[in-house]
């Protein structure tokens, strides 16, 4: 078994086997014709479970080709234009080499005996991303594994920073649309269940700033203490940017942490164009950055950044083994000390190759598109008198809803857009996604593919239409 082994002998058919699968890979990208087979879970399992694990193949060449059979041929897609649903984005070569480097000679980023110029690769990107927003001399910061992982991190370190021995006490403000994060991480963080103060947002779906005046004001009144206020750049549904500046300015006046969640609004910062939408981050005391979302990285690679670098000592823990606190005498740069995280990928790879091959203007250039796109999108959804569209996108994202001339019920269009969703993606011609809005149903694209076109918005809302209409049309005969 040890021919199986990565090593100096083996390095000729660690290549052949690569090979294989990269060409396989690419072969199926090269031919795929829609972003998913439309295959059901009750069609797929039987095949992954009749695979008895402990009856290995022992050939690369036949397990490939069962993976054809279980995972390949029905995977679905995100390079495809017609995917228009999640916050997937297609991947830039270069980060898929870097994927490919970092799996091979495996480096660890906790410790720099497990690293070496790992250690320093991250750390420098982490300056050009602190630089970005601007957060100035004293920032840092340290690589995740998504933004839910990075939320929880900085809201950890403002709930330290707050100096309270009453958890009972804390307070964490967010707009109504903030990610599920928010209070998934108050709970973790032992904070209790009304930890979370909900804001309501505007029309536009941003964050109401004389609503979170009001309640910082009586959260002082009630002597409790405002621990965090979480600005959004980028919101899940909507693509919405909270109106940072002047939430900063809030939470100056109130002594309060800000964060801002720019998981998927940090595209922004590599922008040759619409840079000014995140005006205000600067000013943030922590961020979360996700480039598996808008920088075209391959899952995972994230971050969370903050002004000060003092402050990630709150997440520091030192072992004998591992870390010692010599080491920090010693200036050894372990990764450790500021993560939540132990044994970690070298995710920072991925990045540091699109810089290196592309750079931030090749990044941006991109991201620009799909944000030009979305307001070309929403042109035409808003003259399409079958679809409500909600908001104009401050990013790539629409959310609209299908509403037939000829039916007035609520909970019939509900169920018109919930089959039409459902339809579509059994067709596998297209994916989108879907949410609430005012306790409607409404159907979602999340535009991150630049080679999307709008004749593929416009043909995918033809597509809705018609299974919306298919649906109906049976109602109406079931209900005759």
């Amino acid at each position: 078994m040890r021919s199986h082994l990565l090593n100096d002998t083996t390095a000729e058919q660690y290549r052949r086997s690569v090979t294989d699968g990269v060409e396989r890979v690419a072969a199926k990208l090269a031919t795929t014709d829609r972003p998913f087979t439309g295959i059901t879970v009750d069609a797929l399992a039987p095949r992954i479970d009749e695979i008895d694990l402990d009856q290995p193949l022992h050939d690369t060449t036949a397990v490939l080709d069962e993976l054809e059979d279980v995972y390949l041929r029905d995977a679905i897609y995100f390079h495809h234009p017609r995917y228009l649903a999640h916050l997937n984005c297609p991947v830039v070569i270069p980060a898929v080499l870097g994927e490919a480097v970092l799996s091979a000679v495996n480096s660890s980023l906790d410790t720099w005996d497990q690293s070496a110029g790992g250690t320093l690769i991250e750390r420098k990107l982490i300056d050009w991303t602190t630089e970005r927003i601007g957060l100035g001399p004293a920032a840092d910061g340290v690589f995740t594994s998504g933004g839910t992982q990075s939320n929880l991190q900085a809201l950890l370190l403002a709930r330290e920073e707050a100096k309270t021995d009453s958890l009972a006490k804390l307070r964490i403000f967010a707009s109504e649309v903030s990610h599920f994060s928010v209070k998934k991480s108050a709970k973790l963080l032992g904070l209790g269940q009304d930890a979370v103060v909900s804001i309501p947002v505007d029309h536009d779906k941003r964050l109401q700033t004389v609503a979170l005046a009001r309640e910082l004001e009586r959260c002082a009144q009630d002597g409790l203490v405002p621990m965090a206020v979480v600005a959004t750049a980028g919101t899940t549904d909507f693509g919405s940017i909270d109106p940072l500046p002047e939430i900063a300015e809030l939470c100056q006046q109130f002594g309060t942490w800000m964060h801002v969640d720019a998981a998927y609004g940090c595209g922004l910062l590599a922008s040759l164009k619409h840079r000014d939408r995140i005006s205000g981050i600067e000013r943030a005391d922590s961020v979360t950055v996700d480039y598996h979302k808008s920088f075209f990285q391959p899952v995972s690679s994230s971050a969370v950044l903050v002004r000060d670098a003092a402050t990630l000592r709150h997440a520091t823990y030192h072992a004998e083994y591992l870390n010692p606190r010599r080491m920090v005498e010693e200036r050894v740069p372990n990764q450790v000390d500021k993560s939540l995280q132990t044994t970690r990928r070298f995710d920072a790879l991925k990045l540091w190759m699109t810089l290196r091959t592309m750079g931030a203007d090749g990044i941006g250039q991109l991201f620009d598109e799909v944000c030009d796109l979305a307001r070309e999108g929403w042109k035409l959804i808003a003259a399409d008198p079958r679809f409500d569209v909600v908001v104009q996108p401050s990013l790539s994202t629409l959310v609209f809803r299908y509403i037939p001339a000829a039916v007035t019920d609520p909970a019939e269009i509900d169920r018109a857009n919930l089959y039409a969703r459902k339809a579509l993606f059994a067709s596998g011609d297209a994916i989108v996604a879907g949410t609430k809005v005012g306790g409607r149903h409404y159907l979602k694209f999340t535009l991150l593919n630049p080679e999307t076109r709008a004749s593929d918005i416009a043909a995918v809302l033809d597509l809705i239409a018609g299974h919306a209409e298919q649906y109906l049309g049976e109602s109406l005969d079931r209900a005759s």
